[in-house]
């Protein structure tokens, strides 16, 4: 597997354009060119319902410089696992010459975590050779902020929204990379385009793999988060500090933390940095600050035992 490097990256074209219509400060353009800039190799994507699809494919232009499918919220998974299907199948046949081309999958959380995990699972069981990739900005941003099985505990929704009755969203998020964990597959890792290098070292790993692979990738969103377009990076570094959202890999069944803070912050520095915890800054939502940092040093415990780390 190549070295990631910065002069060479810098030489190839780009497979992913500018001229979109994301977001000013979106992190998923951030995560889809680094990941495309990841393998020098022919890349088939697809592209599930959601700000990524709406903002890059506005009919008669594309921002996508490589074969590329939209399909409906649920099945992006099972679309590119009849491509990656039909591509072993020519192959094999001899019609068509093999040219390791790889093949993505992304969704959004809402397409990922809810709407398509049944579709996800059983593409993963069934062995197809492809990288599905969660952009993870915690709701489902594109209709309006709703919150997903991955919007955090006391986030500000317009389906949960704080107030006298709730203060944000009252459940914990679903444990989704442990859950894809457990399917047994080649690799899955969490991702943050804050660490571009581990990201794109990620990337080539899960296209190498021998199977499915996933990627579940932290992407900050200004609109829905409530911060500032130039905090992009900023914030997504600080969710890897504060260890609510760690970067580690599991390889062949090995978990390997990727990344250590050398100073675990604290999850009120995640929750001051974003307005859409604003209201847990008040004294009568202290505890659901403590109920998240609870969690989040369970998690990180536990993903250090995981580790070998302790």
């Amino acid at each position: 597997m190549p070295a990631i490097n910065l002069k060479e990256l810098s030489n190839q074209q780009e497979r992913f354009t500018s001229g979109h219509r994301l977001c000013a400060g979106c992190g998923e353009s951030i995560i889809v060119r680094q990941m495309l800039n990841a393998t020098p190799y022919p890349v088939v994507v697809g592209d599930a319902t959601g700000c990524l699809e709406v903002a890059t494919s506005i009919f008669p232009y594309t921002s996508w410089r490589t074969p590329w499918i939209h399909s409906a919220f649920e099945n992006v998974s099972s679309t590119i696992a009849g491509a990656e299907a039909a591509y072993r199948s020519l192959v094999r046949q001899g019609k068509i010459p093999e040219t390791n081309t790889k093949f993505i999958a992304i969704g959004g959380d809402g397409a990922t975590y809810d709407i398509g995990l049944q579709w996800i699972s059983g593409c993963l069981e069934r062995g197809h050779k492809m990288l599905y990739v969660c952009l993870n900005n915690e709701a489902y941003m594109n209709t309006g902020i709703q919150r997903s099985s991955a919007t955090p505990l006391g986030a500000a929704t317009t389906t949960t929204p704080a107030g006298e009755v709730i203060p944000g969203k009252p459940q914990w998020r679903k444990p989704l990379t442990k859950i894809i964990a457990a399917h047994n597959i080649p690799y899955v890792a969490q991702v943050s385009p804050s660490h571009w290098r581990d990201l794109m070292t990620k990337t080539q790993k899960a296209l190498d793999a021998d199977g499915p692979s996933f990627i579940n990738a932290l992407s900050p969103c200004p609109r829905g988060w409530r911060h500032d377009t130039n905090q992009t990076i900023e914030i997504a570094k600080l969710a890897v500090d504060t260890c609510i959202w760690p970067l580690f890999e599991v390889e062949n069944g090995v978990w390997r933390l990727t990344y250590k803070p050398k100073e675990k912050r604290p999850i009120m520095d995640w929750v001051k940095s974003q307005g859409r915890f604003r209201h847990l800054l008040q004294p009568k939502n202290q505890h659901v600050i403590e109920e998240m940092q609870a969690k989040v040093d369970e998690e990180w415990e536990e993903l250090l035992r995981l580790s070998g780390e302790k």
